[in-house]
């Protein structure tokens, strides 16, 4: 159980921060963001988390929007993971939880 709880935190952590990265990128690249190659590389890893978010959200938020509700809902179920991890450990009395 705690094995399947690090993966999916360490799995959530790096799409909270390829989200984080794209957004920063998106603040300072400005126009030339289509062909800024580590942009590129951010909607690839962030793909999966942009098309949970457009299924989630309402058809009333623009595409525009939708990786800031992305990174929004990666958050969320970090933030969920973490505390099922730290339950977990309480209730095996933190054998194996180093």
């Amino acid at each position: 159980m705690l094995q399947f709880l690090n993966i999916a935190q360490l799995i959530l952590y790096i799409g909270g921060l390829a989200l984080a990265g794209q957004g920063l990128l998106f603040v300072l690249s400005g126009q030339r963001r289509a062909t800024n190659m580590f942009y590129q590389l951010f909607e690839i890893v962030n793909r999966p988390w942009i098309r949970l978010a457009r299924l989630i959200a309402p058809k009333k938020i623009s595409d525009t929007q939708i990786p800031f509700v992305a990174f929004c809902i990666v958050s969320v179920l970090y933030i969920a993971v973490t505390l099922a991890k730290i339950e977990h450990c309480v209730s095996v009395d933190m054998q194996g939880c180093k």
